[in-house]
């Protein structure tokens, strides 16, 4: 096993994934720098959903290693994999997976109250981003009340909210129309880069993929058309020291 290139925050080598008998990726690597957003897309089908679920912990690949901040994630046992994604990874679905006996204010910050932050401090951060995303006068609304465009909205709220320094995003405006989803689309990538946030975003939506700095493409659950990814030589004295609170 050898350590990524310094200078990728996430980084991947030969991913393979089997759901059942079918592959849904096979051979994948990539490498992201911090602050990047990078687009995955493809058709349908074409692996996206499996490659972020890998990538963010959701996922231990059948096959091939997955490295963040210099540390391997393939490797760790199931509760460090939950932590990490609670402490260093944010994720929006294509659905927003809002708690239905919360208000909007306390979903967005769940997150940040399962950390430990004071509820007074959640609070302000939820409202704030709310507001960020047009759904300010939702915050003490529970998600029955909300209509589809605006319970997605809080989802993204919910993600930024929590600060992430990686941000895997799986078709997230999939359930909103075409303006709503441009406008959140761009206040979603503002946001990543104002706060040096590391974004993967899946699509198949050739005007979403517009907005990122890179695009990786899949087809058949393999890398097809991909513009070539950041390299460096390997480091075995730094694999040894390499630590996840790097």
């Amino acid at each position: 096993m050898v350590a990524p290139p310094d200078n990728n925050v996430l980084w991947a080598r030969g991913l393979h994934h089997m759901h059942g008998s079918t592959a849904a990726l096979t051979d994948v690597s990539l490498g992201v720098h911090e602050g990047e957003i990078l687009a995955v897309t493809g058709p349908r089908g074409s692996g996206k959903t499996t490659l972020l679920a890998c990538l963010s912990g959701q996922l231990v690949p059948t096959e091939g290693e997955v490295w963040f901040n210099g540390a391997p994630v393939h490797t760790l046992s199931s509760p460090s994999r939950e932590r990490l994604r609670l402490d260093r990874f944010g994720w929006i679905d294509t659905k927003p997976h809002l708690v239905p006996e919360l208000t909007s204010w306390e979903n967005t910050a769940l997150p940040l109250l399962l950390r430990g932050t004071s509820h007074r401090e959640a609070k302000h951060t939820a409202v704030e981003w709310l507001e960020r995303l047009d759904v300010g006068m939702c915050a003490r609304h529970r998600p029955a009340r909300l209509d589809q465009t605006q319970r997605q909205r809080v989802a993204i709220a919910r993600a930024l909210a929590a600060a992430p320094q990686v941000l895997f995003a799986d078709e997230p405006t999939a359930p909103l129309h075409s303006a709503d989803g441009t406008q959140v689309l761009r206040t979603l990538t503002t946001a990543a880069r104002s706060h040096h946030i590391t974004v993967i975003l899946a699509t198949y939506d050739p005007q979403v993929a517009a907005l990122a700095d890179r695009t990786l493409t899949l087809f058949d659950g393999r890398r097809s058309g991909a513009v070539p990814e950041a390299t460096g030589a390997p480091d075995e004295e730094s694999r040894a020291a390499c630590s996840l609170s790097a």
